[in-house]
């Protein structure tokens, strides 16, 4: 199976924010991002694997500023480690004042992704390839992710 880089399977998805987005604080609810930055990291997944794929982890999903309504969301989703069957997906989320041209860095997300064949069981994925020093520093993170999910599992298994 011949591999693919990065930037092959990479999406960025916009949307501004609209009042139906808003949570009883008037800022745009979580869900609402944790939906986009999941739509976004499923079709890196797709792009990548070019096969149906299906969340299995959401890793961390942390809020460093509010985005508000009125804000364009954009979301830039890439493959940051690739094992037989899985695939992790950084998503980046920005959120800027469309007014005044300020963005803001608000969430960055790690999701896993399993691809399915036909019968909806999980598949082989091509192999993931780097090219720059930061895409490799990122895979090396994301093996220690994935180590800790497996262990994870297993005690979790062991319970």
């Amino acid at each position: 199976m011949t591999g693919k880089t990065v930037a092959e399977s990479r999406v960025m998805l916009s949307q501004l924010m609209l009042p139906e987005h808003a949570n009883a604080m008037g800022n745009v609810h979580g869900g609402e991002i944790v939906k986009l930055a999941d739509n976004a990291g499923a079709l890196a997944a797709m792009r990548h694997a070019r096969r149906t794929v299906v969340t299995v982890a959401i890793d961390s999903m942390t809020f460093l500023e509010p985005i508000y309504v009125g804000n364009l969301v954009t979301l830039v989703a890439e493959l940051t480690y690739v094992g037989r069957t899985s695939m992790e997906v950084r998503v980046d989320v920005t959120a800027e004042d469309v007014l005044t041209g300020r963005r803001t860095h608000t969430n960055t997300a790690y999701l896993v992704y399993v691809a399915l064949d036909e019968n909806r069981r999980p598949c082989p994925v091509p192999p993931l390839i780097p090219e720059t020093d930061e895409e490799r520093a990122r895979m090396e993170q994301a093996r220690e992710r994935q180590a800790l999910r497996v262990a994870r599992k297993a005690r979790e298994g062991a319970d």
